[in-house]
């Protein structure tokens, strides 16, 4: 709802601000240990003992370290999301590309398929993943595809409007896989 998408920009803004006003170092923006909070937002992402409308600067423990920094905010999680509040690790990837890293990418080629048309025919129910393995098959997207799927496959845990999620498709569904390696060679599993 719309209280929601303005707490999401308020909890931005503010750990920005933050950061800049008290002079602390650009990489905070990915890992600070804090975030700002009211009771929406700290009852939306499952944060207890938040009450009140205020916007209150909150510790997040390491049981929260996947809220740390601007990937575990709704303001970034949300506008990541495609159709039918499905999570995107092509959008996301693509997102820190672009706004993070300051890399451009890759237009996509002529003549794709979207990753529905391109599952198309499979008789069994594909996590996200493995529809994404199927697409990446197809070159020249593998190339692409590596880089920006990689990327956003860590943020998976989260759904399409931030919360916190262990499986897709809900409690009876698969569970995430959200380990990756990134063009460097590190392996990741998660956000943090």
């Amino acid at each position: 709802d719309d209280e929601l998408r303005k707490s999401f920009r308020t909890e931005t803004e503010m750990l920005f601000e933050s950061i800049m006003r008290e002079d602390r170092n650009v990489v905070d923006l990915l890992t600070a240990d804090y975030t700002f909070l009211n009771e929406r937002l700290a009852v939306h992402y499952g944060i207890p003992g938040i009450y009140g409308s205020q916007f209150r600067r909150v510790p997040l423990g390491p049981e929260l370290d996947y809220r740390r920094g601007l990937l575990g905010q709704g303001s970034f999680l949300s506008v990541t999301w495609v159709q039918n509040f499905r999570t995107s690790p092509v959008k996301r990837g693509v997102w820190v590309l672009e706004n993070i890293l300051g890399t451009p990418a890759p237009e996509p080629p002529p003549n794709v398929p979207p990753l529905e048309d391109a599952t198309a025919g499979s008789t069994k129910i594909l996590t996200l993943r493995e529809q994404m393995t199927l697409h990446r098959k197809n070159e020249p997207c593998a190339s692409c595809h590596k880089l920006m799927d990689n990327i956003g496959f860590p943020l998976e845990n989260f759904d399409g409007d931030a919360k916190w999620r262990t499986k897709q498709g809900g409690e009876g569904g698969s569970l995430i896989d959200p380990s990756a390696e990134l063009w460097d060679g590190t392996k990741v599993k998660g956000p943090v």
